[in-house]
């Protein structure tokens, strides 16, 4: 009698967990939407041609006047669109870098994965003159590379989280020089050109690649919704997620393949817009607080963070327009400190022994 009361005591705080944690997933979810109908519409309205709300819906379904229609449709709704499904890719990446690799500094950016795939873009452009579906593919497969060569690199009787930043950091460099000599050695027309994409802009994405970058975007988080349910257990460690039957090495694979694949598509449109996928997963799973990976809540928390900032940059740096890249710079390092964990007293206080790195 008193095992079934223990047992359905349990079974009562389990199901109370549970609610709680898919209330507070549908309020940061819910939240971040609403972030990102405000930003839309301010988008809508604002600039030189300042329309009237009734005015941005009519041009937004195609009714009303045609400079209407054209200022809406052709120029600013496709910038919103762009900007949403591009954040949501690199929160989404960075998330899925995270935690599978166990490590809050496991973003793309500082890995060298969205380096690698601007090195990728920028060759495919000012090289080889490749554009579409193409340049994507290109952009991926200097992305790949690098996830590739910092994999090989780090990995010494298993994976180190340390050395894994660490040849990240130092592949980055090495991508970042190769970019600046390609582009010193272009036409300055077209180097130009690619500067701007280099710091990262939604500004030009419209038409069959915006289409591209959506569907591609959808497809792959269809997939990891599919691998979502790994991530739970490899956060328990490598030995636990075995007992729990989950085969690591190709979830981690998997995962982290599907993690370059949105870099790779979200840099070869928007370019490599800093912080997003550092800072996003930060933000979501502070808001979340389950101890989960927060992927859906990390990608909602993307769109809604480059939204924002692509506002702010075409309206609110002192009338001087600015590409996305620069404003989620400008803010990336004060919230990445916000967000930064406290230190545990303990164990953590103690120095590490020599030679004893964390492993993946």
């Amino acid at each position: 009698m008193a095992g079934d009361l223990r047992t359905s005591a349990l079974r009562t705080t389990v199901a109370g967990l549970r609610a709680t944690r898919r209330r507070r997933q549908v309020l940061v979810l819910t939240g971040m939407v609403l972030v990102v109908l405000v930003a839309g519409t301010g988008a809508l309205l604002m600039g030189a041609a300042g329309l009237t709300p009734g005015q941005a819906i009519a041009g937004a379904v195609g009714l009303g006047d045609k400079g209407d229609v054209f200022v809406v449709q052709k120029l600013r709704l496709p910038r919103v669109e762009a900007a949403v499904v591009v954040g949501a890719a690199f929160g989404l990446a960075g998330a899925l870098f995270q935690s599978t690799l166990r490590n809050p500094l496991a973003s793309p950016d500082i890995l060298g994965i969205s380096t690698g795939a601007s090195l990728g873009a920028v060759t495919g452009t000012l090289v080889l003159g490749l554009s579409g579906v193409a340049l994507s593919g290109l952009a991926f497969t200097g992305a790949g590379t690098i996830a590739l060569l910092i994999w090989v690199l780090a990995w010494r009787k298993g994976l180190h989280s340390i050395r894994f930043v660490l040849v990240g950091v130092g592949l980055a460099y090495l991508c970042a020089s190769l970019i600046a000599w390609i582009m010193a050695r272009s036409q300055e027309q077209e180097a130009a050109a690619v500067l701007t994409w280099t710091v990262g802009s939604v500004s030009d994405i419209r038409g069959e690649q915006l289409a591209l970058v959506a569907a591609g975007t959808l497809v792959l988080a269809v997939a990891v919704a599919v691998v979502a349910r790994t991530q739970g257990p490899l956060a328990l460690g490598d030995d636990n997620a075995r007992a729990l039957g989950v085969h690591v090495d190709a979830a981690r694979v998997g995962a982290l393949l599907l993690a370059v694949a949105l870099v790779a598509l979200a840099t070869s449109a928007g370019g490599p817009i800093a912080f997003v996928a550092l800072v996003a997963p930060a933000i979501a799973r502070r808001l979340v607080n389950d101890g989960g990976a927060a992927l859906a809540a990390s990608a909602a928390t993307g769109a809604a963070l480059t939204l924002v900032a692509d506002v702010v940059g075409q309206h609110g740096l002192l009338g001087v327009a600015a590409p996305v890249g620069i404003v989620t710079g400008l803010v990336g390092a004060p919230t990445c400190c916000g967000c930064s964990p406290r230190p545990r007293r303990g164990a953590d206080d103690q120095p590490a022994r020599r030679g004893a790195e964390p492993r993946l």
